[in-house]
Formats: structure tokens, sequence, C-alpha cells
């Protein structure tokens, strides 16, 4: 198990040995060997899911577990440097692979135990003909540093110290001589670059190395020639540039491949290279995996171990690829491939964490600070097992506490990210990380919403006119391909996300202005009877509660009981973030009325309308309140509360005898979930409000 991380355990595992260890073939942590799951050929990892499930964590304790003790490298290809060139460097001469290329063979070639450095002669070679494509107008010093950093990913220890600074400084006099004089720069640079390498060394595996152009495709059989038309294919652009990438990877996989050859080297070097790519769905992501994964296809082999992470499912881009669940790899992997390039992959979808888990990683936060003992739970059914919310809200709860009662307190308050940068209200810092960046004000509206038209009509009442229906669907697809679950009734998928995003909607305004807009638009939206839950939900989220009373007391006897409790349970889902008066009105006043509500202390207050059943009014209206208050996410659970909604849902089952199972059922199982941190589900979990009604009348 790795040492900073909680539930994935499938991966780190020692004894019996989890995915990590059965790939790379050695001991997280340690130098000891440990059997490989594919002697021959190895699966392409790619870990899946959507923002927060930890796979940047997970990647980094990969990193910690073997540097040091096999060659490693990471990167994030969100980071800005794979995002264009530098300013003085000409589009045509660089491309994200490329650079991600070079930043992978810098890390691998640090020494590890019992063994020295790896160099890349033939990567160093490919790379030096990329860059010298941008150098025609180039001054003496810029050729000089691009080049210097490229050769020294040939220096293989201190005994040729300074030779890279020499060896650029030669092939970068050469370049300017050719750039001025009638020679082709291209071809003085290429070959500056290959004498080099004859009269720098004189190791057969170098001499190997500097010839290995000549199987370029149209090179005929010299190594010039090759690299010469390796570049002219990069600058190409388009589908040539996508095979003179795919030769560099095939390069560095060579030089890797060459390392480990010969008996000594395979003594000294225990486990296999290991290749780390982040947030792998943006470039360099794809130009990589498909380079490697075509390669496999076609027989070219390596023993390099890769593991990448990326956003959403993949479902496109590696159509054939074996999809596992993380515990379905906690021994084996059954991983095999066929004929397509991408079932050389192996998918493992990242698991939410356990209670047990958001138990004790907010204990590990938290420390000495006394922790609420239903806190955990409730972290847990408000982040559905999310790594980050979990972390964050923990943060949250070391610095807050005992200050903040609630989880929404929890959330609107302020946390520090790091001791020298301020603090910021939680659920901000939560939005930064889950949601892109670049659609936040849309989500935070359309997080209300519920499908294509209502987000529509959001839409017009709250965003520009530029935001129309055809960016409602574009935005769908981004949250699908974000890998946000897909539920029906919902616009955002995703519970905890959505909640983050109603907060914000929430406290957009002073005066709450776009909250209020937002769900009067929407109830506006559902007239007519067969839509009343959702009208009936976004009245709930304003405060009135008359319409949602009066529609469950009267549909208490002749709705189908199934249906009644599936309406009874989305309408109470509406969020709660403020006080509200009797009449619904925003509440400057202390405190949560729902509870009052419930337990009946404000009953005498109440006149029900006339002609109608007073105690079974009520009785829905303490029912109402308590669902409301037990179903959200934000409210550690009363335990008042809970055995309430137990005898009211009992004294109900007793006026209907055909649904009695039912209500009887939910006495027990909703009071008990909301008590251990679960959702307050049912047997038709998963329909919407108007799901098909089960007229049977049992469980």
């Amino acid at each position: 198990m790795g040492r900073h991380l909680h539930g994935r355990g499938a991966l780190f595992d020692a004894d019996p040995a989890g995915l990590a260890p059965r790939l790379v073939g050695l001991r997280p942590h340690h130098h000891r060997g440990h059997p490989v799951e594919h002697p021959q050929e190895l699966p392409f990892v790619v870990l899946t899911g959507a923002r927060g499930l930890g796979k940047s964590a997970v990647l980094g304790e990969l990193l910690d577990a073997y540097r040091g003790h096999t060659p490693v490298a990471l990167i994030d290809c969100a980071e800005p440097q794979f995002a264009g060139p530098p300013a003085e460097r000409p589009a045509e001469s660089w491309s994200p692979v490329a650079q991600g290329l070079l930043v992978i063979a810098e890390q691998l070639a640090a020494p590890v135990t019992g063994a020295g450095r790896i160099t890349f002669p033939r990567l160093m070679s490919g790379l030096v003909a990329v860059a010298a494509g941008g150098w025609g107008d180039a001054d003496s010093e810029r050729i000089r540093r691009e080049v210097e950093r490229i050769l020294l990913l040939n220096e293989s220890g201190s005994w040729v110290s300074g030779l890279a600074g020499r060896w650029a400084g030669k092939v970068a006099a050469k370049v300017v001589a050719a750039a001025t004089g009638t020679g082709p720069l291209l071809s003085g640079a290429i070959e500056a670059t290959l004498e080099s390498v004859a009269e720098g060394f004189t190791s057969r595996r170098h001499q190997k190395a500097s010839v290995w152009y000549r199987t370029y495709p149209n090179a005929g059989g010299h190594a010039q020639r090759g690299l010469m038309l390796l570049s002219g294919h990069f600058r190409a652009g388009g589908t040539s540039r996508e095979h003179a990438e795919r030769y560099l990877v095939r390069a560095l996989l060579a030089d890797l491949t060459e390392a480990y050859a010969g008996v000594l080297p395979r003594m000294q070097r225990l486990g296999r290279p290991l290749v780390l790519i982040d947030n792998a769905q943006t470039a360099p992501g794809p130009g990589l995996v498909e380079a490697v994964l075509r390669d496999r296809a076609e027989g070219v082999t390596d023993q390099v171990a890769f593991v990448a992470a990326r956003r959403g499912e993949g479902r496109e881009s590696l159509r054939s690829a074996v999809r596992r669940e993380l515990a379905e790899v906690a021994r084996r992997s059954g991983w095999a491939p066929e004929a397509a390039p991408s079932s050389r992959a192996l998918l493992v979808a990242l698991a939410p964490l356990t209670p047990d888990d958001t138990l004790h990683l907010i204990g590990a936060v938290c420390g000495d600070t006394p922790v609420p003992p239903q806190l955990p739970h409730a972290t847990h059914r408000l982040t559905g097992g999310n790594p980050l919310g979990i972390v964050l809200l923990a943060e949250s709860a070391a610095q807050n506490l005992p200050g903040a009662s609630s989880l929404g307190e929890l959330l609107t308050a302020g946390v520090r990210p790091a001791e020298d940068r301020p603090a910021v209200p939680t659920y901000q810092a939560l939005l930064d990380r889950l949601v892109p960046a670049e659609h936040l004000e849309e989500l935070t509206v359309l997080a209300a919403a519920h499908d294509h038209d209502s987000a529509c009509a959001l839409a017009a009442a709250l965003l520009p006119d530029t935001f129309g229906p055809a960016d409602v669907r574009a935005l769908q697809t981004r949250l699908a391909e974000e890998g946000l679950p897909t539920v029906p009734g919902r616009f955002v998928g995703d519970p905890f996300v959505r909640t983050l995003l109603l907060l914000r909607l929430h406290l957009r305004d002073p005066d709450h202005a776009s909250w209020r807009t937002a769900h009067e638009t929407l109830s506006a939206h559902y007239p007519d009877p067969e839509h009343a839950p959702y009208r009936l939900h976004h009245e709930l989220a304003l405060g009135r509660t008359e319409s949602a009373v009066a529609h469950l007391r009267d549909g208490f006897l002749s709705l189908d009981t199934r249906a009644w409790l599936r309406t009874l349970r989305f309408v109470a889902s509406a969020p709660y973030f403020h006080a509200h008066d009797a009449e619904g009105r925003d509440s400057t006043g202390p405190g949560d009325r729902r509870a009052a509500v419930a337990l009946g202390r404000t009953d005498a207050g109440q006149e029900p309308p006339e002609g109608v059943d007073a105690v079974l009014h009520l009785r829905i209206r303490r029912l109402l309140h308590a669902v409301w208050l037990l179903a959200d996410p934000l409210v550690l659970p009363d335990a008042k509360v809970c055995d309430r909604l137990r005898f009211e849902l009992e004294q109900l089952s007793n006026l209907r005898p055909a649904g009695n199972a039912l209500l009887w059922r939910a006495s027990r199982d909703w009071p008990a979930a909301a008590l251990a941190g679960r959702p307050m589900d049912g047997p038709d979990d998963g329909q919407g409000a108007g799901g098909a009604d089960d007229r049977s009348g049992e469980a």
C-alpha cells in the first residue's frame, strides 16, 4: 500500500503484490525484485476517472516508490511547457510530443541503485535534427542553448563532465558556419551531430546508435539522410509529423532497451523503466500513447512500464482497450491483447474511497483536533468518496473546528492550501480543481437544471445571449468527457459537484438574486401536473413549502405508495443554504427551522386549510421537513429528527394497508441510512421523479 494513500492497495500492496510491483518487477520503496505478471508484452496502463479521484496522487506515489530504484519519469501534460513553443522557437521545429520525450529522457537518465546513467544517443540525434529545422535565422547563442540541453541526454557520467558543453559548441559553430556559407543548414547540423557521435564515443553501443537512422523509411541505408527525412516530415506537420514523432518515441524505447541489453546491465538493473504520464487526455499524451500502442501492435517490442492518467473513460480514443475496476486488478489483471492497437491498453477505473477510508483520512489530517463523531460518515455521503473532497474538507475541519458546526459551514469557511498562500473558501478551492475553469460560470447556473430544455431556460434567464442551446449541448458533452456521471433528471450528474455549484450560485449575489431567479425560472418551466415534483422541488428550494405539503397530502391516499415515496424524496432533495421565514423569504435570523418543524414545535401556530384532515396535513408537513433536513448532505444527522421520521412513517403505514410494507420498510431504512451517512435510497433508486409506478404495493 502506498505510504500516503488510502484505498489504493490494489495498486501498491507488496504481499500479495498489487498491480505496480507486478508491472515494474520491484517492490514499492525497495530495491527488491518481484516476478512480473506479463514477461513478454506488458499492458499500457491508463488510470481513468473524473477530477478529484486521486489519479495524480497515484502517479506521485509511484514516482516516490520507485525513484532511485529503477529509471522513472513523470510528466504532467497540463503544464505550460507543453502548451506551445518557447518565444524564440519556431512552431515548425517544436511539438508537445518532442518536448515530452526530452523531459522524460532527462528524468530517466538519472543514476539508480547499482547502475549508472542511461544515455539516449538515438533520441538525442533525432531531437537535434528536429530542432535544426528551426535554426534558419537563429543566433549562435540560442542554437548553443538548445543543442546543449539535448546533448546532455548523451552524458553518461562524471568522466565526460563538460563534454556536452564542448560538443554543443562544436555543433553550434558548424551550424552557424553552414547558415552563413553556401552549404545547407540542416545537413550541416545533422552532419556535425553524427560526426560528434563518431568522434566523441568509440563504444560499440554508441556507434550502433549513430547509424540507427539508416533504417528510416527511404533513407537508403544512410543515417544522415534518415535524419534529414525525419526533420522534413516533422516540419511538414499533420500526419507527416505524427510519423516522425512516432519514430522519436521508438528511438527513446530503443535507447532504453539498449541500456538493459547484455549480461552486466541485466544484473545491475532490477525492474523495468517506469514512465508516468499525467493528464494524458491533452497533448502530448495522446501522441505518446498512440505511438507506443501502434508499435507494440506491429511487433516493435519494449519492456517499459507505462502508467498514464486521464480524465474520462477514453471510449473514443481507446475503443478496444481492456477495462477493469481497481479491485479487479488487485491480484491479476487478466489482460490479453488483440489485433487492434488500443487493445494493448489496460484501462483501470479508480474507485471512490470507502467510509472507512474516509474515517482514517480525516483522522490523519485532523490529528489532535476533536472531530464530531458523525463528521466522517457525513463527509463520505457529501463527497461520494471523492479523495480531493475528503482531504480539503478535513483540512477545513482541522483549521476551523470547533467554530464550524456543519459541513455547510466547513465549505464556506476559509482553508489555506499552503502556509504561504491566503485562505480561500473551501467550496471555491474544490471547484477550482473539480470543474473546467473556463466553464465555471455556466455550470454554476446550469447546475440547477434537469435536462437540456430546462438548462436552456436557465441560460436564457441568467447567461449572456451568446450562450445558446448548442453551447448547452457542448457543455453536456464536455461533462461526459470529463468523466462525470450521466444521471437522468440532473444536468450535472455528480451530486458532490452539483452541491458545490449550487452553493456558489446561492452565494453569487449578496441578496441571492441569481439563486431566486434560477429557481423561479425552473418552477415556471414545469407548469404541467405531470411535472409537479420538479416544480415543487424548486419552490422548496425557495423556502415555499405549502404547495409541496398539499401535493403530498392529497396524493397520499391516491398515488401508488412507491411513487409517493419517490416524489417525497425528490421534492425534499431541494438544496437549502439559507434560513427562511414562515413565508419562504430569506431570513437573517439564526438557525435552521427545519428541525423545529419536523419535531412538531411549530404545529401550534399552524392553521391547516379548511376542509382537509388536519392531523394528516400536519403529519405530512413534519415528514417533509424531516426528510428535507436528513437528506441535506451539508447537515450532520440529527438523532431526534431520525426518531421522528421513523414515527411519522410508522403512523402513515397504518393509514395505507396496500402500501404498508413499503412505508414500514422506509420507516426503518431511511433513519438508519441518515444516521450512517448514507443516502436515503429506496428499491426504485435510479428512477426520476416521474418514473414508472410499481402497482404491487410490496418492497
